[in-house]
């Protein structure tokens, strides 16, 4: 009976937080969009009906890939509730509703009203709200988050296509969001120890009088997230980024035979891709550097409007051309070289580029690709749909936060993946995430 039942708000969001659960000795489970827009099993796969895996006694996390971050309120809502309804129903004992380590949201949620209604849900009035995760740059301190050294709302996150981040401070983000009210505990209380952390969480809860109360907390290092998971053990449910995993007490796994040394270097020797739709600076910065070392193609999304099959056709007859002249080469294809293409991209633009590469991953497998790295939340939900892809097992870390997994369709088709958010790894991750290869130089 699993420990912990997850909700994530994207697919490499959910293998952000099991890349860290499975580092502290938790048996991990990662279960990939099960629900559509209104709730409901998605039928027509293995998550049909009562093919949701429900003999989960071997595993002590499960973590659910949702598609919510950016969806309507409405949809998130019910895609979460769902979640939570089918996490109880296996026994989980406790709930962490997992968000962007940079607090990704507009003014009406979609973190707060996911919170609400999970506390509604359960029945619990108070919560905690960590977005940090030290080990990426993620810090927040008297409220405010910090990506590095800047201030949230000073970094490049305030010109984030989608959910562009005008504030630093996560007390100010997240009251418009909720209907309960928000507190904040600030880093001295933490550094007090967990003992003074959980006194000033039940004053919090007694101040309450019944109503939901989400509190703030600052983290710094990895030593607050162990204190603020040890004072909140008497929370039913937790809420943050990834990062708040890494403070679980560590475990040695009893029985650990399904998480296979999953390492991108499968048996049969796999053609190997990346596809990238993130258009985060660091992922900019990765394809500015891959660009140099690997064959590449840039989507063109008026050629996509124009003859979309024939563009997906043309780029994996291109990466065909690209193996058979070097079968260790590494195709590269993205959409995103600067924040102009997503402003020339136009009102569709998003939904074309994750469709093509959904598409593209389709095509690529079917010419032998069974090595994928895909960048971006949405893109990596697309290509684990195309692929049939319904539940992942976590291997071998990458970088903080992200982990090769091997990923088993609904046919039986075994690929390694490697789900990348977007502002995650190193500059030359592209080139040097494959085994084998020594950090700085390609293949």
């Amino acid at each position: 009976m699993p420990e912990w039942g997850c909700i994530a708000d994207d697919v490499t969001g959910a293998t952000d937080l099991a890349t860290n659960l499975v580092s502290r000795g938790y048996r991990t489970v990662v279960l990939l969009q099960p629900f559509d827009e209104i709730g409901r099993v998605r039928a027509g796969d293995v998550h049909d009906g009562d093919r949701l895996p429900r003999d989960l006694d071997e595993v002590d996390a499960v973590v659910v890939a949702l598609k919510s971050r950016t969806a309507p309120v409405d949809t998130a809502v019910a895609q979460s509730r769902a979640a939570l309804e089918y996490l109880l129903d296996v026994g989980a004992r406790r709930i962490y509703v997992k968000y962007c380590s940079t607090f990704d949201s507009t003014p009406r949620g979609n973190i707060g009203p996911v919170i609400d209604a999970v506390l509604e849900s359960t029945g619990e009035t108070v919560t905690i709200v960590v977005p940090s995760f030290p080990d990426a740059g993620r810090t927040t301190y008297r409220g405010h988050l910090f990506v590095g050294d800047d201030p949230l709302d000073e970094s490049s996150m305030r010109h984030h296509p989608l959910t562009p981040m005008l504030d630093s401070s996560v007390p100010r983000l997240l009251q418009p969001q909720t209907r309960g009210d928000v507190h904040l505990v600030t880093l001295p209380v933490v550094r007090a120890g967990e003992e003074a952390l959980a006194g000033e969480l039940r004053r919090i809860e007694s101040a309450s009088r019944g109503r939901r109360v989400s509190v703030v907390i600052d983290a710094i290092d990895r030593d607050d997230l162990t204190t603020i998971m040890a004072g909140a053990a008497a929370l039913r449910v937790v809420t943050g980024g990834s990062g708040l995993a890494l403070g679980l007490p560590e475990r040695t796994m009893m029985d650990a035979r399904h998480i296979r040394p999953v390492d991108g270097r499968r048996a049969n020797e796999g053609r190997r891709a990346v596809l990238c739709g993130s258009a985060s600076l660091r992922t900019r910065e990765q394809v500015a550097h891959a660009r140099e070392r690997l064959p590449w193609q840039k989507l063109d999304l008026d050629a996509l409007r124009h003859d979309f099959d024939a563009v997906i056709a043309g780029l994996a007859d291109w990466a065909e051309a690209c193996w058979q002249a070097d079968p260790a080469a590494i195709p590269l294809v993205y959409s995103v070289d600067s924040l102009d293409d997503v402003a020339r991209g136009g009102a569709d633009g998003a939904d074309l580029v994750e469709r093509a590469f959904g598409s593209l991953a389709r095509a690529l497998t079917a010419r032998g690709a069974t090595r994928l790295i895909v960048a971006g939340g949405e893109s990596s939900g697309s290509v684990m749909a195309e692929l049939g892809i319904t539940r992942l097992t976590i291997g071998a870390e990458i970088a903080p936060g992200v982990a090769w997994s091997e990923a088993v369709s609904d046919r039986g088709d075994v690929y390694d993946v490697a789900l990348k958010s977007g502002n995650f790894g190193a500059v030359d991750m592209f080139t040097t995430a494959w085994p084998g290869v020594e950090r700085g130089r390609s293949e």
